[in-house]
């Protein structure tokens, strides 16, 4: 019976996190983000194909921290401000448990269409096989990592006035350490940074439960 309510919380999550609600954007606003950065860059550097090619992998990764900005006032103030944390709570559901499905929507909701979005991206920028390849491992190892962050620092700032906007600004420099990983994997003889990428992603995937759950029961 649990096992049903908790299968039903993932998808209505996934659900929402994809199509949006109450005019909110789903998945299609960071991923026409992702690609607009992807279009613009050119106009700004310039259409050199050699420099376009050295540094597009970078400005993917770039590109997508900064997408993934975007969905996080929707991760955990809707439902905080609704009171569905304290009816989970009441049916027996912890805050630990919700969290964890949080951020197993969040990534699906939002990986593999940033992944997919990445080939037109590297195209637009000229990028070899080699590098989309490794693009695309990166953001497979580094993407559950923004994911957690993300969850994590939408709890911490759930019911802030301004809780949005501090957000994003706590958001990109506890990002850092992935982007350079992911993005140093690009490098010649950085392959390593992947598995440094996926170390930090499980690390902090394994955290974010306790941690999102410890700031919503503070935040009450």
């Amino acid at each position: 019976m649990k096992g049903a309510a908790l299968l039903a919380i993932l998808r209505r999550d996934l659900r929402l996190l994809l199509l949006g609600s109450g005019g909110g954007g789903g998945i299609m606003l960071p991923i026409l983000f992702f690609l607009a950065v992807a279009i613009i860059f050119p106009f700004a550097v310039g259409p050199d194909p050699k420099l376009l090619a050295r540094v597009g992998g970078g400005v993917i990764w770039l590109a997508a921290l900064l997408a993934a900005i975007l969905p996080l006032d929707r991760l955990i103030e809707p439902d905080r401000e609704a009171g569905l944390f304290e009816q989970w709570a009441l049916r027996g559901i912890s805050e630990e448990v919700i969290v964890a499905l949080r951020l197993l929507a969040h990534w699906l909701s939002f990986a593999p269409p940033l992944m997919l979005a990445t080939l037109p991206a590297a195209a637009l920028l000229g990028l070899d096989a080699r590098t989309v390849g490794l693009v695309e491992l990166g953001l497979l190892a580094g993407t559950p990592g923004l994911a957690a962050v993300g969850v994590s620092v939408a709890t911490i700032t759930a019911g802030l006035k301004g809780g949005a906007a501090l957000a994003g600004l706590l958001f990109i420099p506890l990002c850092v350490p992935i982007l350079i990983f992911g993005a140093g994997s690009l490098a010649i003889g950085g392959e390593s940074g992947l598995a440094l990428a996926g170390a930090a992603s499980l690390v902090l995937v394994a955290l974010t439960p306790f941690a999102g759950a410890a700031a919503l029961r503070a935040g009450r």
